[in-house]
């Protein structure tokens, strides 16, 4: 399938915080409330499916769920029930074990919560109750279940990825905290204001409509709620930029075919569309850094016997991800990709 035809984010539809402790953290492109002297421009972005038909995003979402039934067991024998990056000191050797790798991945999910304000008093003041937007096969809910006894409800477009889920719930005991089930995160089958954590880990680079992405999130959080959203985004662009550089355009897009992406956008675009919603506390950084030796460890896992066996067994959609791997570390290094962490609150 060929990437869906790759454009500059303009909003299709509209409906603003603690300091994180992790002395490696180095703020980048930080957003506080009121910091929107370029608003007007932003928000003539993030539609990256204005001309996009009907039936292209049906096949993205085809493509999608295929590509995570096909990898997420070979996923899982190598890495673990995470399927996200790991959060890594930027100045250690990276030159370390799958155990360690995986500890990395739970790191993410610790140092984002700090970011997002959420309190380590478990079950106090902690979340009671967490929907899980592009849940993988979830890692995420089991570990917010555990760590602070609330529900979890994950959804995903996989149906090999919900069946696993709910299987690992229930062989780790936690079948009454966390279910998992097949949805469209555009389309979210929950009621309003439901959730006081809506996490998405590493989802919304899939998601074909930025603003209704966004707008889904935002309907099924509680007044009050923490939304985080972590994503793939591209750099944002200058003052004087309307679009990104073509040869930045041509990575992106072979980036997009492999991976079933739609269009990417700025981390300035999704705070542009949260402003224009009213939120608060609105807060995003650039922790590229942190996440630099997450792809070379993964090529090196995938070099190995096993690695190389599983993936030529797995299909032929993982194995075209596959190769695209080095793409995503020459965006890396290039400036283009940022890894995006980005968290807001719901008005009370």
């Amino acid at each position: 399938m060929a990437c869906l035809s790759y454009q500059t984010c303009a909003l299709m539809s509209s409906s603003s915080s603690s300091t994180p402790t992790c002395h490696l953290r180095v703020r980048a492109n930080t957003v506080v409330p009121g910091a929107s002297s370029k608003k007007t421009r932003g928000l003539r972005r993030l539609n990256a499916v204005a001309e996009t038909s009907v039936m292209e995003v049906v096949e993205l979402k085809k493509g999608i769920a295929e590509l995570y039934d096909e990898s997420s067991g070979l996923w899982e024998d190598i890495w673990g029930d995470h399927m996200h990056h790991g959060f890594y000191d930027p100045n250690a050797d990276v030159s370390v074990s799958a155990p360690d790798h995986r500890a990395a991945q739970i790191r993410m999910i610790d140092e984002v919560l700090l970011f997002a304000g959420i309190s380590e008093e478990a079950p106090i003041r902690g979340p009671k109750n967490v929907v899980d937007v592009g849940c993988g096969i979830g890692g995420s809910s089991r570990y917010l279940a555990g760590k602070y006894g609330a529900n979890c409800k994950g959804i995903t477009l996989s149906p090999v990825q919900a069946r696993r889920a709910n299987a690992l719930a229930d062989a780790q005991g936690l079948a009454n905290k966390a279910s998992f089930q097949v949805a469209d995160a555009l389309d979210q089958p929950f009621p309003d204001g439901q959730f006081d954590l809506v996490w998405s880990m590493e989802s919304g680079e899939h998601m074909p409509d930025k603003a209704k992405f966004v707008n889904e999130l935002v309907r099924v959080a509680a007044p009050g709620a923490t939304i985080i959203l972590v994503t793939w985004c591209h750099r944002d662009l200058g003052a004087s930029e309307k679009a990104l550089k073509p040869e930045e355009k041509r990575l992106l897009d072979k980036i997009c075919s492999a991976f079933y992406l739609p269009a990417w956008c700025s981390t300035a675009d999704y705070v542009q569309l949260l402003q224009s919603l009213s939120l608060q506390d609105i807060k995003a950084e650039d922790w590229s850094p942190y996440v630099a030796p997450f792809w070379p460890a993964v090529i090196r896992s995938a070099l190995t016997w096993k690695g190389f066996t599983s993936l030529l067994l797995s299909g032929t959609k993982t194995i075209k991800g596959a190769l695209a791997m080095p793409l995503m570390i020459q965006g890396f290094k290039k400036d283009l990709i940022k890894y995006s962490v980005i968290t807001c609150r719901k008005p009370e």
